[in-house]
């Protein structure tokens, strides 16, 4: 192998990597030097003062004494004087700069006319750094709000100092153990926004604010809501039985009252309903039939929205009926497909004993009376509903279904024993008959134009 000379190493080391400086040489790291010109910055908060230092030396790096050097602030892209220094003895000269909220604000320069030994000269441009503040932000607002009406939350976003923080901050809601942005509201001047929400269920919110150039993220204590319903919740006796199967509460309701759509049965619900609560040989088909949805009340006194299947011929009365008990705010505990039970081969239809047993209330289901196989149920024709059937049960072979307790006892608003409760005449004023009063409380018929209802056994045909 053949050696270089160590001399012709350190020559190329010199054309390659260029002269060594001293690391005394090396100026601070906030300063920048051109020809002889250095500034020197601090570092201060927003609205304090930062130290700001000049040294012009000659070109032999002596100081020059006594002149005039021209500090200038960079604010909004323009540069604007800041201060017209004279240096002492040593060449040095030195003002403050107050702080602004904004970084490329924050920036100065140093210039010399120059003179005959030391040439005009400006330095490069010099960055002095903001220390971020502590901020704090505050959510604040009522901690209780009626279901479907709006609340008001007011934002304040604030530096340690007290100075108002503008900007967007974001709203959020604890979701499933995370947090999921709401919204992006944006304090003003006066580090304030106001926020309106219409919270649909108990809320946990907070809000977080991103660091800026001269304050710290940060971000709000937890707020909690208390969504409450709009209607008094249903009181019933510690003694009253609690249905045998519980069901989740539907979706809250949408739009104001009733708000009642009638359509055609759509594809994905006659799937669920065939073979189920529609089979082949019902008396009725998917053209006679009609998804009814509409809001109502439930037991815990939230507006919910439901569904029935119903004839396309009674489908003005059940739509007429349902609007007056929720203007009313009757309570249903809920209102859910029948075809929801599964099929029973018990009752060659859905099952209407686990829909009972749930409290449901429901209207088409092509199947036999409880009770009395082969006997085909009104409910076949799509006429007949079974409004809080737990609370008003079904007398049957000497037996109660879905419960004993009930049929002795009455409630204002869920359980009816007599043609003068509120339930029953607003039934009956919308063409329905109570057809077998108290041995079948829970069931109504739409009555057909000549004032007969649709029935196909004698006795009680639930």
């Amino acid at each position: 192998m053949r050696v270089i000379p160590t001399l012709v190493v350190a020559l190329l080391a010199a054309l390659l990597l260029g002269p060594v400086v001293p690391a005394s040489a090396v100026p601070a790291p906030l300063s920048r030097a051109s020809a002889g010109l250095l500034v020197e910055a601090g570092t201060a908060r927003s609205g304090e003062d930062a130290p700001i230092g000049v040294l012009l030396t000659d070109p032999s790096g002596l100081p020059v004494a006594g002149v005039s050097v021209l500090v200038e602030r960079r604010v909004g892209g323009v540069w604007q004087p800041l201060a017209s220094l004279v240096t002492d003895a040593a060449g040095r000269a030195g003002t403050v700069l107050r702080m602004g909220p904004v970084r490329d604000d924050n920036v100065v320069r140093a210039s010399y006319a120059g003179d005959a030994t030391t040439p005009p000269t400006v330095t490069a441009d010099a960055q002095v750094e903001l220390v971020r503040r502590a901020a704090r932000l505050t959510l604040t607002g009522p901690s209780r709000v009626v279901d479907e009406r709006e609340m008001a939350l007011v934002v304040r976003w604030r530096a340690d100092d007290g100075t108002p923080v503008a900007g967007e901050v974001r709203l959020q809601q604890r979701r499933r153990g995370g947090w999921r942005t709401l919204g992006r509201p944006v304090t003003d001047a006066t580090g304030t926004a106001t926020v309106r929400l219409r919270p649909r269920t108990d809320a946990v919110l907070r809000v977080s604010a991103p660091a800026l150039d001269w304050v710290e993220a940060t971000r709000s204590a937890r707020k909690r809501i208390d969504n409450v319903p709009p209607v008094a919740p249903v009181r019933l006796s510690r003694a009253a039985p609690r249905p045998r199967r519980h069901l989740p509460p539907q979706e809250r309701a949408r739009g104001a009252g009733a708000a009642p759509v009638v359509t055609g049965i759509p594809d994905a619900a006659w799937r669920g309903m065939v073979g189920r609560s529609w089979h082949a040989g019902c008396p009725v088909g998917r053209d006679g039939l009609r998804l009814l949805r509409v809001n109502y009340v439930d037991f815990s006194g939230y507006r919910r929205r439901g569904e029935l299947v119903v004839a396309a011929g009674a489908v003005g009365q059940f739509v007429g009926a349902l609007t007056e008990l929720h203007d009313r705010r009757i309570p249903i505990r809920s209102m859910y497909r029948v075809d929801r039970f599964g099929w029973s081969g018990r009752l060659r239809g859905a099952d209407d004993l686990a829909s009972m047993a749930s409290d449901n209330t429901s209207a088409f289901n092509c199947r036999d009376v409880v009770g009395r196989p082969g006997v085909r149920s009104p409910h076949s024709y799509g006429r007949a509903l079974d409004l809080n059937p737990w609370e008003n049960p079904y007398r049957v072979g000497g037996s109660w279904l879905p419960n004993g307790w009930w049929p002795s006892r009455s409630h204002p608003r869920v359980a009816w024993r007599s043609a003068a409760h509120p339930v029953v005449s607003i039934l009956r004023r919308h063409g329905f008959s109570w057809t077998y009063g108290v041995s079948d409380a829970h069931h109504f018929d739409a009555r057909t134009t000549g004032g007969r209802v649709v029935a196909r056994c004698s006795g009680v045909c639930h």
